[in-house]
This record gives C-alpha cells, sequence and structure tokens, in this order.
C-alpha cells in the first residue's frame, strides 16, 4: 500500500474527524500539518503538500473541503511530482467564506492522475452541481454521497470505513492507469481512453 497523505481542509482536521481516525489507526496514513490551519495561502499550503509529496513519491493524497483546491492546485502546478492519486472528498466553494477567497482561481483542467470526488447533495460548503462540475473538468469518477452534509464531524462521520475503500480503489486504479503522454504514443484512438480496463 502507498503512502496515504491526508490534506486536511480550513481549521484542520482534529479529532475526532474522519481523517484523524485515519492518521491514528492506518500505518500508511499521514496528515500533512500546516503552519496556519486559520487563515491559509495557497502558496504555503500547496508547499507544504508538496514537500509531503517529495517525502513519499507515490502516494495517495486524500483530501477534504479546502484540502481539496490545494490538491488540485498543487497538481496543476507541480506537474513533476509524483502522485499516485486523489481522493477528494466534499470540496469547498471559496466563493462561501473570506478565508478561502485567496483560492478563488480553482484550476479546472483534468487532474493527470486517478481520482475520485465524493459531494453531498446538502453540503453547505460547495453546492452539488457544482462538485459534479468540478470532477468533470477534473476528469474524476463522481460519488453521489446523497444527504451527508460537509462528511465531517458535524456531520456526524467518525471512521468513515467506505472513504478507506474508496481510496483502496484509487490504488487499484492507478496500476492500470494509462498517463496523458503514453496515450498520445498510442495514437488518436488510445488518446480518447484514458483508463486501462
Amino acid at each position: 500500500m502507498p503512502r496515504t497523505l491526508l490534506v486536511p481542509g480550513l481549521d484542520g482536521s482534529p479529532a475526532p474527524h474522519w481523517q484523524h481516525w485515519w492518521a491514528s489507526f492506518d500505518p500508511s496514513a499521514l496528515i500533512v500539518h500546516q503552519d496556519d490551519w486559520a487563515a491559509p495561502t495557497p502558496e504555503a499550503w500547496e508547499a507544504e503538500v508538496a514537500g509531503a509529496v517529495l517525502q513519499h513519491p507515490g502516494a495517495i493524497l486524500v483530501a477534504h473541503s479546502l484540502g481539496c483546491l490545494v490538491v488540485a492546485r498543487l497538481l496543476a502546478h507541480w506537474p513533476q511530482l509524483q502522485i499516485g492519486g486523489a481522493l477528494m472528498v466534499a470540496p469547498a466553494d471559496p466563493s462561501r467564506h473570506v478565508r478561502l477567497s485567496r483560492f478563488h482561481d480553482v484550476p479546472r483542467d483534468d487532474l493527470g492522475v486517478p481520482a475520485t470526488v465524493v459531494a453531498s447533495r446538502n453540503d453547505p460548503w460547495m453546492a452539488f452541481d457544482d462538485a459534479r462540475t468540478l470532477a468533470a473538468d477534473w476528469n474524476a469518477r463522481f460519488i453521489n454521497y446523497g444527504e451527508a452534509g460537509h462528511i465531517n464531524t458535524a456531520a456526524g462521520f467518525g471512521p468513515w470505513p467506505y472513504g478507506l475503500a474508496l481510496r483502496d480503489a484509487i490504488v487499484a486504479r492507478g496500476r492500470s492507469y494509462v498517463t496523458p503522454g503514453r496515450c498520445r504514443d498510442a495514437g488518436p484512438a488510445a488518446a480518447q481512453t484514458r483508463w486501462v480496463l
């Protein structure tokens, strides 16, 4: 199992958030810490995650809320990093809170790694249709998680074993992932097929 790097959102993921549970009980999982959880800046947060990836090449990034935007920015701005995949849970809309406003330029391109977006129909931090559009822009698998709030402690989530299963599915998909460069080399037909079945 590759290393799992947990990328929390605004104010971190203190106990009993599911990311904290994973870091406590899964030996492959580590939380990427930020110097200032309360006043995030895109460049600083990206740099912390990039540093963690450099220490753990091939890691799976598991992001929550604002952490999803950090991961999207990282994949857009640091293409040289070796990242095995991304699980994006309940992404946040930067227009929903002034503390997120510096993250307004959300990348809309293919993430370039196996990815899954999990969204809730009643998430106060992002409209469901906006999350689905992000998933399409990112070429990510999309999971409608029903009415699950922000998929956090306030919504009643503890260890969240289903999330671990989603992470493991990304690991399995990564073993058969075709990189964009290899698709282009294989010709026009292959370039339209991003996943080997």
